[in-house]
């Protein structure tokens, strides 16, 4: 039966209950169609006007309404909605005159005000959002693009605010997920599909370089993150994570140097930034800048209090700190802290024929001679085992009685002694020594 009019409005009713507000309108307006002098239909007609924003429309069902004999309760709300339209239209002037003259703050003033009335106006949202984005409130921006979008039917628009939002923010995965939406709605659509190529080369080329990273393969990793700068070189936060990225990369590829210059760069522009200060603090331990890297793994801890890596990582620096200001063995054979054992028995033998206590006559030169052939020693017996050796990169000194907890000072001289005689090519006694160099 066409012509039922309560069928219509019994199934609008079904629809606002279940928050189809669009699908009721139609409904309600045959209602009206079939039926004029229906008020509760005009009513509600003009409720759902005034919520879109349609308040032209919107003051006609409620004038409508007054002048149809309406109930006492129907009476007042159309009163009080027609007041409320009209305050609605007035801020609709004011906030057009405010962005015109780009006073955003003022504007978005009247727009929230607008829009705790007129909720389901899309319009609305955009032009706050707009103000949003000129305000540099961009999280603000994107909540009301959102809502837009699902306020809107095919809005294109909307969809690419939103993804160039989340590009400008450096989330590249959100942005293409956006741009797609557009997309689906119109795959022709020029400036979404010219967004859609950036942002799919731009979010490949980060993919690929994590992907190095995670398989240590550091300095492929550093090239492609190059690659990243190139293709978006405009937007700040792609240029920091960049130079993020790679001063991680150099610190664990042992870049000492040149890792410390990137991770500056990127801490000149965010000093609070964790990442860049735990690979600049690893870094300054591979250049053994001990102190710079204690500072910078207190930095750390202080805006990233549970960081697991940043606690150990500090106490690794202060022991080593403290280690540093005792001996250190890599110092004492003159090599890196990463050299190979051929490097570390190749130093070993050469200070050792340098230092040997029979090469001085006078008493104290021979004095300083056996002191220094005992450390160079030590160092050996150290470096060469690797368990030892790990004790050491550790922070922890495995032949410094303080270090060794139950061990006496006494025997562990001794004990440390008798080990550096086992080291000692030149002969079986403290100082009888023979040389056999080949």
């Amino acid at each position: 039966d066409s012509k039922n009019y309560l069928a219509y409005y019994r199934r609008a009713t079904v629809y606002l209950a279940m928050g189809k507000s669009k699908s009721a309108l139609p409904d309600l307006s045959k209602v009206i169609e079939l039926k004029p002098d229906f008020t509760s239909a005009r009513l509600q007609r003009g409720n759902l006007l005034l919520k879109q924003g349609q308040l032209d429309e919107a003051e006609e069902d409620f004038k409508k309404v007054l002048q149809s004999n309406p109930s006492d309760k129907e009476e007042k709300e159309a009163k009080a909605q027609l007041v409320k339209s009209d305050e609605m239209q007035r801020l609709m002037v004011e906030a057009e005159t405010h962005l015109s003259r780009e006073d955003y703050s003022s504007a978005v003033i009247h727009l929230d005000k607008l829009i705790e009335t007129c909720s389901w106006d899309a319009a609305l949202r955009e032009h706050r959002a707009d103000c949003f984005i000129s305000l540099g409130e961009l999280g603000k921006a994107i909540s009301d693009l959102k809502a837009a979008a699902k306020l809107k039917n095919d809005n294109t628009q909307a969809f690419f605010k939103v993804s160039k939002i989340y590009y400008q923010l450096g989330d590249h995965e959100m942005s293409l997920n956006e741009i797609r939406e557009c997309l689906k709605l119109d795959p022709d659509h020029k400036q979404c599909f010219g967004h859609y190529k950036q942002v799919k080369k731009l979010n490949k080329q980060i993919l690929s370089a994590e992907e190095l990273i995670r398989d240590e393969r550091y300095t492929e990793a550093i090239n492609k993150y190059e690659l990243v700068m190139k293709t978006e070189p405009n937007v700040l936060h792609y240029t920091m994570l960049t130079k993020e990225r790679i001063c991680h990369c150099l610190s664990k590829n042992e870049e000492a140097l040149e890792a410390i210059k990137v991770c500056t760069e990127v801490l000149n522009s965010n000093p609070q930034n964790v990442n860049a200060l735990k690979d600049r603090a690893e870094a300054y331990i591979l250049d053994e800048q001990y102190k710079e890297a204690v500072k910078d793994f207190e930095t750390a801890r202080d805006h990233s209090e549970n960081d697991r890596q940043v606690t150990e990582g500090l106490e690794r620096a202060q022991r080593l700190l403290k280690q540093s200001e005792r001996r250190d063995y890599y110092k004492i054979l003159g090599v890196k802290r990463n050299a190979q054992k051929k490097d570390i028995i190749k130093a070993y033998r050469k200070l050792a024929q340098q230092w040997h206590p029979d090469n001085f006559q006078d008493e104290e030169e021979k004095k300083k001679a056996e002191k220094k052939f005992i450390d160079i020693a030590s160092a050996k017996e150290v470096l060469t085992d690797p368990e030892m050796r790990k004790k050491f990169d550790a922070g922890e000194d495995p032949l410094d009685p303080e270090s060794q907890q139950g061990a006496g000072g006494g025997q562990h001289f001794y004990r440390s002694w008798n080990n550096f005689q086992e080291f000692n090519p030149f002969g079986s006694g403290p100082f009888n020594f023979k040389f056999h160099f080949n």
